[in-house]
């Protein structure tokens, strides 16, 4: 096989998570491909919203990896050589009801003894940091570690470093069969192409199953839709980003997920945050629809009446688009991040959910190591893809 099939590493995924994978190990020195079945980011990395947030995680290493995750945004672009519009706004889960209250003020307790800086605001502190927040609020969190970054900044960042470094990208490029190789690798074969490398590293987000499927080895992913709105530019006043607290109490505890049937089946939370330009991302929904990614009015409608319930000023701005996107979740409510224990050299770095964007850089670089034969920063034995083999085995 020629020198133009034949690489160290073949990355399935050209995303955001595909793109740090792919970049981390050509700063290794190894040669890397890119294959991406459309274009860049036509998966959860171009329709996602823009958080690397922490008052989301449970103690844990997820929480733990966000932390390294921030740290490295903070020196992103001076790596990278490009703008990721990575800024620091904080961010508040308003608290509308007192059941939510009382989860609220425990999670905030286990956050804090893991180290995070996070607070309980009462109602009139909650309105001062949001004069435009309506009448139902009861209480708040606030957190000043809360970030955001422009995903397709971050993902061209990535690509363009990666290729300066020499890996290559081939776009509309679906992979069709992987295979290992009697002699050690991997072959991984496309419509017109077949390319050899010593190691494949499963970057595909929602589709990763599809792709596992070819080598016979089951991951729980599975895509979970998100339908976001997007704003004109305006100057609402108003310190931080915000959540509801119904989509915290959701993870925490799905029993109390949805205040009637629409909001349950939707998935319904409330995430409002302010982009670099002026812009405000609206949303979100969690819905199980398979591969289906349209929008649909009942969701957009709900989502907009959640946000006006929230902040009634809302009603006087308008919409100038709307988008969804398929996120992959995995059934535990964690990413895989290794290598198969029954496939060498297969690795997989799949399953982040809404996490991509916060996760992306740390992930690349633990599966850098990994590949490496490097210890990680943090024992990353909770998101090994031999947890489901094992429990299935067992």
């Amino acid at each position: 096989m020629d020198g133009d099939k034949a690489f160290d590493a073949i990355v399935i995924g050209g995303g955001i998570i595909g793109f740090s994978c792919g970049y981390y190990l050509s700063r290794e020195g190894k040669r890397v491909l890119v294959l991406e079945k459309g274009e860049p980011g036509c998966g959860a990395s171009g329709s996602c919203d823009d958080m690397i947030l922490f008052q989301s995680k449970k103690p844990g290493v997820l929480l733990e990896m966000t932390f390294l995750s921030r740290n490295l945004y903070r020196t992103l672009e001076a790596e990278l050589d490009m703008k990721v519009e990575f800024q620091n706004l904080g961010g508040m889960i308003l608290i509308e009801n007192e059941a939510h209250l009382a989860i609220m003020e425990d999670f905030v307790a286990r956050q804090r003894a893991c180290g995070l800086s996070v607070e309980m605001l009462d109602r009139r502190e909650a309105l001062r940091r949001q004069p435009c927040a309506g009448p139902s609020i009861v209480a708040s969190t606030y957190c000043p570690d809360d970030s955001q970054a422009n995903p397709f900044k971050v993902m061209a960042a990535f690509r363009a470093a990666g290729e300066r470094k020499g890996m290559r990208l081939r776009k509309r490029a679906a992979v069709t069969a992987t295979r290992a190789l009697p002699g050690g690798g991997w072959e991984v074969a496309t419509e017109t192409e077949r390319y050899r490398a010593d190691l494949v590293v499963n970057a595909a987000g929602a589709w990763a199953a599809q792709l596992a499927a070819q080598i016979g080895l089951e991951l729980p992913i599975v895509p979970r839709r998100g339908q976001i709105l997007v704003t004109e530019a305006v100057g609402l006043p108003g310190e931080t980003n915000v959540w509801s607290s119904e989509y915290i109490v959701s993870k925490l505890r799905p029993d109390m997920a949805g205040r009637d049937e629409r909001s349950r089946r939707l998935g319904l939370g409330f995430a409002f945050s302010r982009t670099w330009h002026g812009n405000y991302l609206i949303g979100s929904t969690r819905e199980n629809v398979g591969f289906d990614k349209r929008t649909t009015g009942e969701a957009l409608d709900a989502v907009a009446a959640k946000a006006v319930e929230l902040f009634p000023i809302l009603g006087q701005v308008h919409v100038v688009r709307s988008f969804s996107g398929l996120r992959p979740a995995c059934v535990d409510g964690k990413c895989i991040l290794g290598e198969s224990p029954r496939h060498p050299g297969y690795f997989i770095a799949a399953g982040h959910e809404g996490d991509g964007i916060a996760l992306a850089p740390v992930t690349g670089k633990f599966l850098a190591d990994l590949v490496c034969g490097r210890r990680t920063e943090l024992d990353l034995t909770e998101l090994h893809p031999g947890r489901f083999i094992d429990a299935k085995v067992a």
